[in-house]
């Protein structure tokens, strides 16, 4: 906590907020930010404010949320198959949805590792120009909330290894995850929920789906070792996070945690969430799961893993707005507030090393989303990223 007298006059590059009540870690205490610079100078209990500060009207404060895979920035660049939005007006209309749903850190997952062959089309190389137009973004002010990147290293593919390459530290890639979608394991073990995901997405008859599947199990028969060993290797030569993808064995596991594996998202069995927790790698599920009631990959349930005390982390996957609405519902489960909102806040920022933010306290990145409960949703009324309102 700091000190606020009641003397103090905000200067140039201060705000306040009042009459809050925070979401500290482990409690929740009524009380007032001061914001330096970008950064939160003081946490004060009780109603002592400097004047001028911003009535919260006992609204909830909570950090703002750190998200670590979303598919969104995909979606508005190629918003209909086939179709290429033009990528600055995409990166723009992303980043300004997460701000609104009080998103302030976001590692954009983009995939590295192309199938030359596939007959969908779907899986065409961008990762390196979109990045590099994001970073442009960036360094020119465009941009409302903090971008990091997350390379979704597919081993599955034709081309990953020359697409990692092209990846320098410069890019400040936070996080490299290993997926594996061969068909028949991990995500798609039951390959009726892949024909129904593929054929329902592009109109693939019975006789396209099977070379489908043949194709690319043929290309990991090929390319699977070599492409899992050049991604444990460019996660250490861009200092990046190391992340899991659909572990489904204790097997998996294991694999992981040898290969310095950090991160475990979406495990889709209790088995490999348990083996996770053994091994010391913070379990992820996606906020949708938990908000469905179930994955729609027919894979563990989120609220199964919260029940058992599996779960760490949330991600909102493929819809952004779902990771407020799934950390209060979280919050519910758990009848502990504090305990949810870290699943979106400090948690992520643990297992990314960012240090810097994820809670409310003196010295850290002045991120806050301002939340009230209404019939139990979460209504977003302020949203700030280092210490600037942006939602």
């Amino acid at each position: 906590m700091g000190d606020m007298s009641v003397g103090h006059q905000m200067a140039v590059g201060e705000m306040a907020l009042r009459n809050a009540r925070l979401v500290l870690e482990g409690e929740v205490v009524s009380g007032s930010v001061l914001v330096r610079d970008g950064r939160i100078a003081a946490v004060d209990a009780g109603p002592v404010a400097p004047p001028g500060a911003l009535d919260c009207e006992g609204d909830l404060l909570i950090p703002g949320l750190i998200e670590l895979h979303t598919d969104n920035l995909e979606r508005h660049i190629q918003p209909r198959p086939k179709v290429d939005w033009p990528h600055m007006a995409a990166i723009l209309a992303h980043d300004a949805e997460l701000a609104g749903t009080g998103i302030t850190t976001v590692f954009d997952a983009m995939r590295v590792g192309s199938v030359i062959s596939d007959g969908t089309g779907e899986y065409r190389k961008y990762a390196r120009a979109v990045a590099s137009e994001v970073m442009a973004a960036r360094g020119r002010g465009m941009l409302k909330i903090s971008h990091l990147l997350h390379l979704r290293a597919e081993v599955c593919s034709e081309t990953l290894l020359e697409e990692l390459d092209e990846f320098t530290e410069a890019d400040r890639v936070g996080i490299l995850s290993i997926m594996d979608h061969t068909p028949g394991q991990r995500q798609f073990r039951d390959i009726s929920k892949l024909k129904d995901y593929v054929c329902g997405k592009h109109g693939m008859s019975e006789a396209q789906f099977a070379d489908h599947v043949a194709g690319l199990t043929a290309i990991h028969a090929r390319l699977g070792t070599a492409h899992e060993a050049g991604a444990v290797a460019a996660a250490r030569r861009l200092g990046a996070v190391l992340a899991s993808h659909d572990d489904t064995e204790r097997g998996h596991v294991e694999v992981s945690a040898g290969h310095g594996v950090r991160l475990a998202e979406f495990p889709t069995t209790l088995e490999a969430a348990q083996a996770c927790h053994d091994h010391g790698i913070a379990v992820m599920m996606g906020a949708p799961n938990l908000i469905r009631g179930g994955s729609h990959s027919g894979n563990v349930a989120a609220a199964e893993l919260a029940g058992a005390g599996l779960l760490d982390i949330l991600s909102s996957d493929y819809v952004p707005s779902a990771l407020m609405t799934a950390a209060f519902r979280l919050a519910g489960l758990w009848d502990d507030l504090p305990r949810a909102v870290a699943t979106v806040t400090a948690a992520p920022a643990r297992a990314t090393g960012l240090t810097d933010r994820g809670r409310i306290a003196p010295g850290l990145l002045a991120d806050m989303v301002r939340v009230r409960l209404v019939d139990g949703v979460p209504v977003i009324r302020g949203v700030w990223s280092h210490g600037r309102q942006v939602g």
